[in-house]
């Protein structure tokens, strides 16, 4: 009987090849180890990351999951909150007054954050049939609108007319302007 055992090796050779596969065995064990190694940590983190308490990794990760639904709820909520605070700033953009006395009037601001084509001459209407002097106008009607006034009242008028008329005045010519702006 004979035993072929085919190519003869040298003794460099043997140890070559002894090292290459030996080496490829350690590397493996190595690299186990570190992608272990490293999953632990991110798990780890994990736990941290989503306030669980568990102990073996699917607990932790079902907890994950858990924080993640969580998460998405509340994100919906908030998308939801925006919109309908969006809605809300729609519907309800009138301008805000102020009313101040002073000495020689009222000191009258107006403030819308968008334009307001129209506005002005609504305001200015509500003066005049307040029987409001204006002494002093400042408006910006372009991105913003803005309206500072210093308004007196009409002596030869007779009308009694406080702060708090003015600014119900004011208002009321701005739901007017905004019905019919719309």
């Amino acid at each position: 009987m004979t035993l072929l055992l085919g190519p003869t090796w040298t003794s460099d050779e043997l140890e070559i090849l002894a090292h290459d596969l030996f080496g490829k065995r350690e590397h493996k064990m190595v690299s186990k180890e570190q992608k272990r190694a490293a999953l632990h940590e991110k798990l780890q983190l994990l736990r941290s990351v989503t306030n669980s308490h568990a102990l073996n990794k699917t607990s932790i990760i079902i907890d994950a999951s858990k924080y993640i639904q969580e998460l998405k709820q509340k994100v919906e909520e908030l998308n939801q909150d925006v919109a309908n605070a969006q809605t809300s700033t729609d519907q309800n953009s009138l301008p805000m007054v102020t009313v101040e006395t002073t000495e020689k009037g009222f000191l009258i601001n107006v403030f819308s954050a968008k334009s307001c084509p129209g506005l002005f001459v609504s305001i200015l209407e509500s003066f005049e049939e307040m029987s409001l002097n204006v002494l002093e106008a400042r408006a910006t009607c372009m991105d913003t609108f803005r309206f500072h006034a210093v308004g007196e009242k009409n002596e030869e008028q007779g009308k009694n007319i406080d702060a708090g008329a003015v600014k119900q005045a004011i208002g009321q010519a701005i739901k007017n302007w905004s019905q019919n702006a719309d």
